[in-house]
């Protein structure tokens, strides 16, 4: 005999146990289904455990300036072991967090796949593909998450070639590796890798690296990650992979012809794809479209009545907090609420390489296509006195205004915790605020988030921190 609901979820990462939640607040009947850990790919697979790595290696990175800091260390060393442990802890702690939550709420938690059945029912399956419990629900969500993108001619088997996955759990550090892709994921584990000793080269196809940035932030990062002495490929691509005596050798075709790199292990990150396999979407009706569930973007109903899809599954971005915010949208709507809809144009970027980098909105490029005359401001650290301080001083902040009304239409940063700063951005985009009045707000002194103001400044040619001129009116 089914269980019914009023509201079942499939798959609990952050979209999913996040339109739980809120729809146990609003008084629906509420179960979940999952088939791994709660949490989803980023409490226990991405998102968290890979900001534990890479806390370990800012704090290696520290220890080995110490001596910038007045401080003398005389000994240390990397215990790799212990480093993936400590990350894998924080990301247990995580998952019985959710674990806690979902008891709070009074919300059902199903173990197994989750299937669509016909209409309004679910059926859950074991591992085997055995049924073992039937739901049914008046809504259905499917936030079945994405998992990493495998080339035909980098096939993931665990060893040799690996996913994002794989590289968070080496039981031993690789003393060679090659990362193919250089997007968050890419640049994130090749900060991580390098900083703890590993020899990292770092392949990516486009024209500069973290290729969905501005231009400028991909310049600045291959500058950093070059000097740190990371081998840097663009406008490059793997042709194959050969393992042979013991030996892991990867061609890859360059602008300057094809070099041949000896590697301990190839990270894949070229993307991800969509979980859509396997949920019976085509029985139910529910369309797919270039491997992402097909969704109205007001409502998140998919083809089939009272069936809806949010986060990774229905395509990018490929963000936790944007599927944590469809979820919610979503719920209410289906409360009866007039919940506001979500500016695809105003959702942040955050990669957490070091220096880390963030941003919102048009880059300069992008501005220009879309017609705008832009005015463009630049901040660097290196003239701010907090980051001299702490010592962090590489990058900057760039913003891009219309130059008829003073639209904020982007902002980009590199630098030290500017993950920390954007949502000053996206919260001054969502209230239409200008560039003067960014200029007007008073900024703590001496802070990091001087650096937004001052690059306003410097696109209206009123800054007073760089020894610049301001260009005369005509």
């Amino acid at each position: 005999m089914a269980k019914e609901f009023d509201l079942c979820v499939i798959g609990s990462g952050p979209g999913g146990y996040v339109a739980a939640i809120r729809a146990s607040q609003l008084g629906f009947k509420t179960a979940i289904i999952e088939k791994r850990d709660l949490g989803g790919v980023c409490l226990n697979i991405g998102c968290i455990p890979t900001k534990a790595l890479l806390k370990s290696a800012e704090a290696l990175e520290t220890i080995k300036h110490a001596s910038d800091y007045g401080l003398s260390v005389s000994q240390f060393k990397v215990d790799f072991p212990q480093v993936i442990k400590r990350s894998r802890g924080v990301a247990d702690k995580m998952s019985k967090g959710v674990q806690f939550l979902m008891k709070t709420n009074k919300i059902e938690v199903l173990k197994g796949k989750g299937v669509l059945a016909g209409k309004g029912e679910v059926k859950v399956l074991d591992d085997k593909d055995n049924e073992t419990e039937r739901v049914k629900a008046k809504h259905i969500i499917l936030a079945t998450g994405a998992r990493s993108r495998e080339l035909p001619n980098l096939k993931f088997d665990g060893e040799t070639i690996i996913n994002s996955e794989g590289a968070m759990k080496l039981e031993k550090q690789p003393k060679r590796m090659v990362i193919v892709g250089a997007g968050a994921i890419g640049v994130e584990f090749a900060y991580f890798y390098h900083t703890l000793g590993t020899e990292v080269t770092l392949v990516e196809m486009m024209k500069t690296i973290v290729p969905v940035e501005d231009e400028d932030i991909g310049k600045e990062l291959a500058k950093i990650y070059k000097k740190a002495g990371m081998n840097i490929l663009t406008e490059s691509t793997v042709e194959k992979v050969e393992k042979k005596g013991g030996k892991i050798t990867v061609t890859i075709k360059t602008p300057k012809g094809e070099e041949k790199v000896e590697t301990d292990v190839v990270l894949s990150a070229v993307g991800v794809v969509g979980n859509v396999e396997g949920l019976g979407l085509e029985d139910a009706g529910v369309k797919v479209e270039k491997g992402s569930i097909k969704v109205n973007k007001e409502t998140y109903e998919t083809d089939a009545k009272g069936v809806y899809a949010i986060g990774d599954v229905i395509g990018a971005p490929w963000l936790a907090h944007k599927a944590s915010h469809e979820g919610t949208v979503l719920i209410e709507r289906l409360a009866g609420l007039d919940p506001k809809p979500i500016d695809y144009k105003n959702i942040p970027g955050c990669t957490y390489c070091h220096p880390q980098i963030a941003s919102v909105g048009y880059t300069e490029k992008a501005a220009k296509e879309a017609g705008y005359d832009v005015k463009v401001g630049k901040f660097p650290f290196s003239a701010s006195g907090k980051a001299s301080a702490s010592g962090h001083t590489d990058g900057f902040v760039k913003v891009i205004f219309d130059a008829k009304y003073g639209e904020w239409l982007g902002c980009h940063m590199i630098g030290d915790n500017v993950t920390e700063l954007v949502a000053e951005a996206v919260l001054g985009r969502d209230l239409e605020t200008t560039g003067h009045e960014v200029i007007a707000a008073v900024h703590p002194h001496p802070t990091l988030s001087e650096a937004i103001m001052e690059a306003a400044a410097e696109a209206y040619n009123e800054g007073v921190h760089l020894g610049t001129q301001p260009k005369k009116k005509q």
